[in-house]
């Protein structure tokens, strides 16, 4: 009977979403200038203020580096938000509200971290390492911590969102296009920094560089906060097909965070693409740590030179997320997207090695717009696909697990390739063998990454969470 309940159900939620109106490519991408403003703030936190901090202020990288990555580490609270904003709607809404909130919250935090990073350099230059300016330090550390909980709350919902609005056939559209624009958020970001703090010199007074960083950061978060609203205002309401999806979207009083994390692990699938999303993440990001340094060390290049290497890159994943969701997904399909993408990344970490044999620069920056390619399609098939593993009661549950696992991956990526490369230079007197230990290692976690993309299968999952979903309400029936 429940069965048959659960069919007619699922049949009546699919004739509903055909009569609302389908995302045209004018709202995917006014959707991606959310994306586009996350960009621009991921240039000030990890760019302008990590730069003011070491090499202006003379803060410690260690110390620097640590107070910014708290916002990583907050991460498991990602499931938390995609759980709330499943289960309890803010202006009667299920993403909208959390969006607009959390980007008036890391908005803000990010000028008042910057007030703290005045604090701590003015410490350390008055009195040294004392305890006042370790604690300004810890004080950083936890305003980072508090923009990370806020960037969750609003960025996991938005995700969410995609996934409530869209179809599996225009889903990897969104997704290209919605990516797309992140990549367009940071070069913009670099361009409005860049100019506003022009007139700043290299050895500019602390006090004239605070007025120029100050107004840097009132300027920007102001217009990612007003692209935050202009992207996402009414697409809810008009596009959402959450409603016709759940089967207890008018009982969101009953979906409670433990319940909906039952349906999250209902099914083995969650657990093979958890650790897919994991294992490639770490080995598609381990290069980002040595790259410069290989370029230095190997291929004799200037600062300036290997400073430009990451445009090489950023170009290669623009055109490779840009273009994938038309060109690729319509014909391969997401989970064959991602595969190949997995193998493609494989064997530029085999030419990386190449190319240090070879030493000519031309030749690494040529492989590295190769390898951005490749790793814009990757990313792009892996999150069409990301989008497509969630159950619609649970959407925010499943999507903040996912971004849980790219958070952590992140963090270890960076680790493990300055781990490896050390241990590649004790056991090899070459600096090319060396750098090519990371280089080899990354291929193999892409092979690891093919086995478990292997074993995927959505339909098993699809079935488990339904099976689940409805466990969890005939429980509450009881």
């Amino acid at each position: 009977m429940e069965t048959n309940q659960l069919s007619e159900s699922q049949t009546d939620s699919s004739n509903t979403s055909l009569v609302l109106p389908r995302l045209n490519l004018f709202t995917m991408f006014r959707l991606g200038i959310f994306q586009m403003g996350l960009g621009m703030m991921s240039l000030l936190t990890l760019g302008v203020i990590n730069r003011v901090m070491i090499d202006e202020l003379k803060v410690p990288a260690s110390i620097a580096a640590g107070a910014i990555a708290m916002y990583q580490f907050v991460a498991p609270a990602r499931v938390w938000f995609g759980q709330m904003s499943d289960a309890k709607p803010i202006f009667g809404m299920h993403r909208t509200g959390y969006v607009w909130i959390g980007s008036a919250l890391f908005t803000t935090l990010a000028f008042l971290a910057l007030q703290v990073v005045w604090q701590l350099g003015a410490s350390v230059e008055a009195n040294g390492w004392t305890s006042d300016s370790y604690t300004w330090a810890a004080g950083l550390a936890a305003m980072f911590a508090l923009y990370g909980l806020a960037l969750s709350a609003s960025s996991t919902p938005f995700a969410a969102l995609l996934v409530d609005i869209s179809d599996e056939d225009n889903r990897s559209k969104l997704v290209s296009i919605v990516w797309s624009m992140l990549m367009v958020g940071i070069i913009i970001g670099a361009i409005i920094s860049s100019g506003l703090i022009k007139q700043l010199g290299l050895d500019a007074p602390i006090a004239q560089l605070q007025a120029s960083i100050n107004r840097l950061f009132i300027i920007i978060p102001s217009i990612v906060f007003s692209l935050g609203i202009v992207a996402t205002y009414g697409i809810e309401k008009k596009y959402s097909r959450y409603a016709t999806r759940s089967m207890v979207a008018d009982r969101e009083d009953k979906i409670t965070l433990g319940r909906a994390l039952k349906v999250l692990t209902a099914s083995r699938q969650t657990a093979i693409f958890f650790f897919f999303l994991l294992t490639m993440s770490i080995s598609l990001f381990m290069q980002d740590a040595i790259l410069e340094p290989y370029g230095g060390e190997v291929f004799q290049m200037e600062i300036s030179q290997t400073t430009s290497l990451n445009a090489f890159f950023g170009i290669g994943t623009l055109l490779g997320i840009g273009s994938t969701g038309f060109l690729i997904v319509p014909r391969l399909g997401k989970q064959k997207t991602a595969k190949y993408g997995c193998i493609g990344v494989a064997v530029c970490s085999g030419l990386f090695i190449f190319a240090g044999f070879i030493g000519q620069p031309e030749m690494l920056m040529g492989i590295l717009v190769l390898f951005g390619l490749l790793s814009g399609v990757l990313t792009a098939g892996a999150l069409s696909l990301m989008l497509d593993l969630t159950a619609a009661e649970t959407a925010g549950t499943f999507i903040g697990a996912w971004g849980l696992a790219q958070a952590i991956a992140r963090g270890l990526s960076t680790v493990l390739g300055g781990g490896i490369l050390d241990i590649g230079r004790i056991m090899f007197a070459e600096p090319v063998l060396a750098y090519g230990a990371v280089f080899a290692t990354q291929a193999v976690g892409m092979i690891l990454s093919i086995t478990l993309l292997n074993q995927v299968n959505i339909q098993e999952f699809r079935d488990n969470a339904a099976r689940a979903i409805m466990t969890v309400i005939e429980g509450e029936l009881d």
